[in-house]
């Protein structure tokens, strides 16, 4: 995973690749827009996006280890869920990016992206995720939540990928990492 955020502290951590037929740089392209991650999280959310990265700039220009400003998570695209206080901590080598931020459930989500060319018109999106919940959820139970939750949003995210760009062949592995902490 990531550098620098032990997996030991994780609630619930989460791997998955997608192979897609399309070129790496249109998949990362897309990747970093609001309309694209809107797409991949449509019909079930919708993340509102920080004032900075309105009007055409994408994550891939945002400043690194500065929070970006607030981001809310919609369910059915409407009713507010969840916040995260964006902030990216890494992007490169390649097409890739770390982002390490806080949300109103949990203290550390940190949120991996890569895209890989495999082909002249072939790619793979891996998608790493770990989260630490806060204090009060974990408490009651939350990381069984949060482990279910967060695996099927991102299997819902490689499903409207592979949707939009098409199947790339056989799927690469994908898996769960899921860690209790009691």
């Amino acid at each position: 995973m990531a550098r620098g955020y032990a997996a030991a502290v994780a609630d619930a951590a989460f791997e998955i690749t997608t192979r897609l037929a399309a070129p790496a740089e249109r998949v990362w392209a897309a990747a970093l827009t609001e309309e694209g991650i809107n797409y991949e999280l449509s019909p079930w959310l919708r993340m509102t996006m920080p004032r900075g990265l309105h009007g055409g700039m994408s994550i891939d220009d945002a400043p690194l280890g500065e929070k970006l400003g607030r981001s809310w998570i919609l369910l059915g695209r409407v009713v507010p869920v969840d916040y995260d206080d964006l902030c990216l901590v890494e992007r490169g080598p390649g097409m890739r990016f770390l982002e390490r931020s806080q949300m109103l459930s949990a203290r550390v989500w940190q949120h991996e992206r890569e895209v890989i060319t495999t082909g002249p018109a072939t790619c793979e999106v891996a998608d790493r995720l770990e989260l630490e919940l806060r204090t009060p959820l974990r408490v009651v139970g939350g990381a069984a939540i949060a482990r279910r939750v967060v695996r099927f949003l991102f299997t819902h995210r490689h499903r409207r990928l592979r949707q939009r760009w098409g199947d790339g062949g056989s799927a690469a592995a994908s898996g769960d990492r899921d860690e209790d902490r009691q």
